[in-house]
């Protein structure tokens, strides 16, 4: 790949030449248009035109994917025709700027009357250009150092009820959540700054129990405050959250904004955790909008430490591939010491650890069960530690059933929750 140019991956569908639109989707997002105008000279469009790699024909659909106006406009029927389509565009187009570069790949390509699909596959950046955005001031290691946790994955649960606790409720359980030996808790993403516990009396009643745990049992436990909100009010957010000796936000990342994240990350040390809620809009039809891949890409320039992939076999609509390859994006460089922790979330227990592990082959994770450690029989301590006993297993190539025949937590989870989750 060239040093002055990024390239996008893309699945079009369209009745029209596949190479033909790949040229009008070139043009469309660097320096033409549908003809040329006046001032788009050859020197011009050779310095600043994005240029299509390939085009490489899939197998035709039998229906369109999306309505299109313009076509039924110009009376073009099909056959739909599907392509996957590489296109370059030059970096000094862009620089450093993240909502600019956002445009430039998606941006008014999902409106072109020539394509009845049209979806962002995945985005590759020269390591040099991405490095000129921001990094993830934490990371996986310095969330390890926050936590404590050297090496096993960071297990971790939910506040819930969502909503409706207030401060002084959530406090407690915050404590017992931390003497359960959890090593993360998040607030939930629809719980940020309700009447019935406002943030600065959450932040502060939670952080006070936090602190206590701490002193007594020398273990650090972190706390992912949901923050979302305008960029004044999360600025004033983080800063209380560091002040009462917390160390992790967590922001709802499609709400706020890129613009919004990278303040946030150049105003605050605290870890940020990027919580993706809402992505189903952008990725559940496969013809439509972009893929996780080119979402964490463009996510991670903003600087967050942490980003949710949902979970194997969890209660939302995505396919375990798709799960299994958004971890792996997240734990893959673009450029050096720029991997994020993936968060699995959503229907996890201590039976959805051995796949997850086997998956992604790493412990660099933060694994959140809600039901799987506060709905234990035995009680939120033996939560968790059924899920310390099955990632134990895991990662010893031990199948769970051999393991709990030693390990009475984990045997009564596989009891209690197998059945029902079958």
């Amino acid at each position: 790949m060239a040093e002055d140019r990024f390239v996008a991956d893309y699945l079009i569908e369209t009745p029209l030449d596949p190479a033909q639109v790949a040229e009008v989707m070139a043009g469309e997002q660097s320096c033409g248009t549908f003809v040329r105008v006046q001032g788009e000279t050859d020197q011009l469009r050779n310095r600043a035109r994005a240029v299509v790699l390939s085009v490489t024909e899939l197998e035709a659909a039998t229906v369109p994917s999306l309505p299109n106006a313009w076509l039924q406009r110009q009376q073009i029927s099909g056959p739909w025709r599907r392509a996957r389509v590489r296109i370059a565009f030059p970096i000094d187009n862009v620089g450093a700027n993240l909502p600019t570069l956002a445009a430039t790949v998606a941006g008014n390509l999902f409106d072109l009357g020539e394509v009845t699909g049209l979806r962002l596959l995945s985005l590759t950046l020269p390591p040099a250009y991405r490095k000129q955005f921001d990094m993830p001031r934490h990371g996986i290691a310095g969330t390890r150092a926050l936590t404590g946790v050297a090496e096993a994955p960071l297990l971790g649960t939910i506040i819930k009820p969502n909503v409706g606790l207030s401060a002084l409720e959530t406090g407690e359980l915050v404590t017992q959540l931390c003497e359960a030996g959890v090593d993360f808790i998040k607030d939930d993403e629809v719980c940020a700054n309700p009447v019935h516990a406002p943030l600065q009396e959450r932040v502060r009643e939670v952080m006070r129990r936090v602190r206590v745990y701490q002193d007594k049992s020398g273990r650090r436990v972190m706390v992912a405050f949901n923050i979302t909100d305008e960029l004044d009010a999360m600025r004033r957010h983080a800063d209380l959250v560091e002040q009462e000796g917390g160390c992790c936000v967590m922001v709802g990342v499609n709400w706020c904004g890129f613009s919004a994240i990278q303040s946030l990350r150049r105003s605050t040390g605290l870890a940020l955790h990027g919580h993706r809620n809402g992505f189903g809009m952008m990725s559940r039809q496969p013809a439509l909008g972009m893929s996780f891949s080119a979402y964490q890409s463009l996510w991670r320039l903003s600087g967050v430490d942490h980003l949710h992939v949902h979970g194997l076999s969890g209660k939302f609509s995505e396919f375990n591939d798709e799960v299994v390859q958004s971890a792996r994006d997240c734990l893959t460089p673009m450029a050096a010491d720029d991997a994020v922790m993936p968060v699995f979330s959503s229907g996890q227990w201590a039976g959805t650890v051995p796949a997850t592990f086997e998956a992604v082959h790493s412990s660099d994770v933060i694994f959140l069960s809600g039901g799987g450690i506060l709905a234990h029989p035995d009680g939120p301590q033996a939560g968790v530690a059924s899920l310390q006993q099955a990632w134990q297993a895991a990662r010893s190539g031990v199948s769970l059933t051999d393991f709990a025949s030693h390990a009475p937590e984990l045997k009564r989870a596989l009891e209690f929750f197998g059945p029902r989750l079958k």
